[in-house]
């Protein structure tokens, strides 16, 4: 028995009486009849369908979304024009006075939208247009547009495994060997992560429940506990996750570009994944509450970065916009978390995150300098640069270190922080380093240096010659 929502669609628009079949696309300007009708004339109203509260997975796979209803006996019939659920266009017919809708394609875009499958009921907003059908012949063209709180809930996902989760592929040398499963660490309730690397260009790999794995490598024992995606090769670093007797669809294989180090995250919660370099981000009052000051790390659980604080409070964020996991006071991660506050006066602090012990340390960094043999001081002391902060009035994301028309000889620079190298940064002007980088060789001549004193894997300078030497 499937349930019925209380759903109101509303007819915002005042229409127009059309010649002919109705069966026109220019909405803005259709051909125009001296006799304009109202959506009120016709009687038409718009209430939920049938299904408009519904569990999946559907029994015939089609979902009755919207009812759509006309008072008046000249009415012969509806045209659907267009269809959208939460703003997003999705594919609909019109089978009697009834809009309807593919049940698959629905519940994809409302796990897409909320980046999750849980089973929790999504609320659900539609907006329809139709041409009404006359026994004239004629057509008119209703714009609507409603509200509601409809709601659909996902599929069932798979109870959460008491034995964990491992993966296979070609991540930390397991080139697809069941024996040798690469075990994920449980780091909450549902939620398992592992650091991996990889050595090829493209690294497919899959998830896999722990309690299926069996240690003679039957593979037949092993895929009954298969996780994947729904396009084999999926480059994405994000997804939503298919199982073994998921309505979606037989799970295929995720893929990891490039080599290196990454952190793979399986959230069985709302039943997605992640991969991703090491990273958390800083957002507070000295960054206008923008996720765009980095730390990087290399096990997912310790992080540097180099950013301005003040005493207004921040946090800390495991995705950009607040999407992820977030850390207030205490490291606590209830939304309601109060922000971090310092007592350290406001600067630019070398900051770094220990997750597992719950704390931080800020050093203080009261200046960032040029030194080097193209520089005027040469290799025996700095030429400081000026830190230019978030612009609160004109809200310009800054964050860098500069200094204007500094005239360098040919010849090679750093820079370095507290006139000291205990902290510094070298290498490649588009990927600095403050791990032994080496000298940045530059031309003679007058610049204009900027310097993104970032997390390792962001930091960069940006120098633009002024004139030549």
């Amino acid at each position: 028995m499937k349930k019925t929502l209380l759903y109101s669609l509303a007819v915002l628009a005042s229409v127009t009486l059309a010649s002919c079949n109705g069966d026109y696309d220019d909405w803005a300007n259709p051909q125009t009849n001296p006799q304009e009708a109202s959506a009120a004339k016709y009687g038409i109203t718009f209430a939920a369908g049938t299904e408009a509260e519904s569990s999946m997975p559907d029994n015939d796979g089609i979902i009755n979304l919207v009812t759509v209803n006309s008072s008046d006996a000249d009415v012969t019939g509806f045209t659907l024009k267009d269809l959208k659920v939460n703003g997003e266009a999705i594919k609909g017919e019109i089978n009697g006075n009834s809009i309807q809708v593919d049940a698959k394609e629905l519940e994809k875009i409302l796990c897409s939208q909320n980046k999750s499958r849980a089973s929790v009921a999504r609320d659900i907003n539609v907006e329809s247009k139709v041409s009404v059908n006359l026994a004239s012949g004629d057509a008119v063209a209703i714009n609507t547009v409603g509200t509601t709180t409809a709601k659909l809930k996902p599929s069932p996902t798979p109870a959460i495994d008491e034995k964990g989760y491992y993966m296979l592929g070609e991540v930390n040398g397991n080139g697809w060997k069941p024996k040798e499963p690469v075990w994920m660490n449980k780091v909450s309730d549902g939620v398992y992560q592992i650091k991996v690397t990889t050595e090829k260009d493209k690294n497919y790999f899959k998830f896999y429940e722990g309690s299926k794995w069996d240690e003679t490598g039957n593979w037949n024992v092993i895929n009954k506990g298969v996780m994947g995606c729904e396009k084999d090769g999926s480059e994405d670093a994000s997804g939503t996750i298919y199982y073994t007797g998921d309505s979606w669809g037989t799970p295929q294989s995720m893929v990891i570009v490039g080599t290196g180090t990454w952190i793979v995250t399986l959230d069985m919660n709302n039943l997605s994944y992640s991969v991703g370099k090491p990273i958390l981000y800083m957002a507070g009052d000295a960054n206008g509450w923008a996720t765009n000051d980095y730390l990087a790390g290399e096990d997912g659980v310790k992080f540097t970065g180099y950013m301005y604080l003040n005493q207004n409070g921040f946090k800390f964020c495991t995705q950009p916009e607040w999407k992820g996991t977030n850390y207030g006071a205490a490291f606590n991660t209830a939304p309601d978390a109060a922000n971090i506050t310092i007592t350290e006066p406001a600067g630019y602090y070398q900051v770094d995150v220990d997750l597992s012990e719950k704390k931080y340390e800020l050093t203080p960094i009261t200046s960032i300098g040029i030194i080097g043999s193209a520089s005027p001081n040469g290799w025996e002391s700095d030429v400081d640069m000026t830190y230019v902060p978030y612009n609160k009035d004109t809200k310009e994301v800054n964050g860098y270190w500069e200094v204007k028309n500094i005239t360098l000889s040919a010849g090679e620079i750093k820079f370095r922080a507290n006139d000291d190298w205990a902290i510094s940064w070298g290498g490649e002007l588009d990927n600095l380093t403050t791990k032994n980088g080496g000298n940045i060789t530059v031309e003679a001549g007058t610049y204009d240096i900027k310097l993104y004193a970032w997390a390792e894997g962001f930091a960069k300078c940006v120098m633009t010659k002024t004139k030549k030497k």
